[in-house]
């Protein structure tokens, strides 16, 4: 802990550098560095599994699990990014709705394949379909859960088409908004969406401590449940085995943001790289290992250096941007 602490006093004991040039300096920086190669990343893998899955489905499903994956870790580079255009009309939702808190995506996709619903055929169609059968989750089902990898394939060939399609055509939407306009926006901040640089440094700061957040909450939290009632099976893409995986891209995306916000101040960088070891020595894919003691250790472990990694960004970073104490990340003010 007393290393923590000294970790905390350095940053702490740093110059405060909320002036506004440095602060508008940072955002096009974000933008172009960050934002918009993850974008880019994303839409061209999206891309690749749509044209992939019409071609391999049912003949060689390690090339569509191969694309899928790809299309995954793009995805994970840039979730954190919840504004703009990826909360245009839902798209984020429809690439990836979880935690599904009700199990509304194995219901949905039981349906449609049960009662060969037009919409599986028809891509303009299946937009209007619930977003629990939209987006990777859902097609984790269908390409690793043994009670949809029976199914007529067929019918789940053409479910995997036309969601493969309709993800791609939303990464593409989010992407085209931001190269159209969306990150002149955010670069300028002198309009009605961001009215000040602080205004869009703030939105960025809030992406990158929610996403730190989210991560510590929700993807370590939910499968840790409790000590005497671990839940292993909530945990995110644990189907997939990509669970574990998903914390370090997200950490590892969340690290880069928060140096370009820093102007690549190495300290800032020293919280993010102990909770990388930490995931990086895990050796659980899926989470599986919390139902055990030592497993939920390690996972407490690295749920505590995630949060102190937030504290750390609250208490240095932020006054750096101008952000003052009282700032709540999770509504905005």
């Amino acid at each position: 802990m007393w290393k923590y602490c000294l970790v905390l006093f350095c940053l702490l004991s740093s110059p405060v550098l909320a002036d506004e040039a440095d602060i508008a300096a940072v955002i096009p920086k974000v933008v172009h560095q960050h934002i918009l190669p993850g974008y880019e990343r994303l839409a061209a893998t999206t891309a690749t599994l749509a044209d992939v899955v019409p071609a391999s489905c049912g003949r060689d499903p390690e090339a569509v699990k191969e694309a899928y994956n790809k299309a995954f870790d793009a995805w994970m580079m840039v979730s954190h990014l919840r504004f703009g255009p990826s909360e245009e009309k839902d798209r984020a939702f429809a690439l990836a709705f979880w935690p599904d808190t009700r199990g509304f995506t194995p219901k949905t996709l039981a349906s449609l394949l049960r009662d060969d619903d037009p919409v599986i055929h028809d891509a303009e169609k299946f937009r209007t379909v619930s977003i629990a059968a939209r987006g990777f989750y859902p097609m984790e089902f269908l390409l690793y859960d043994d009670a949809f990898t029976g199914n007529s394939a067929a019918n789940r060939c053409a479910l995997l088409t036309v969601m493969a399609k309709d993800m791609a055509e939303n990464a593409a939407a989010i992407l085209k908004d931001w190269q159209g306009g969306y990150a002149e926006l955010m670069i300028k901040a002198d309009n009605d969406t961001y009215r000040e640089p602080e205004e869009a440094v703030r939105q960025l700061y809030t992406a990158l401590t929610t996403g730190l957040q989210f991560t510590a909450q929700t993807r370590l939290g939910r499968p840790m449940g409790s000590f005497s009632k671990p839940r292993p099976s909530r945990a995110e893409a644990w189907r997939s085995g990509r669970s574990q995986r998903h914390v370090l891209l997200s950490l590892e995306a969340n690290r880069q943001l928060a140096s370009l916000l820093s102007s690549e101040d190495a300290d800032v960088d020293q919280g993010f790289d102990r909770a990388i070891r930490i995931v990086e020595g895990i050796d659980d894919p899926s989470f599986a290992g919390v139902a055990t003691a030592q497993g939920r250790i390690r996972l407490e472990a690295l749920q505590g250096a995630i949060t102190f990694t937030n504290d750390l960004l609250a208490e240095y970073l932020a006054p750096r941007l101008g952000i003052t104490a009282g700032f709540n990340a999770l509504d905005g003010d």
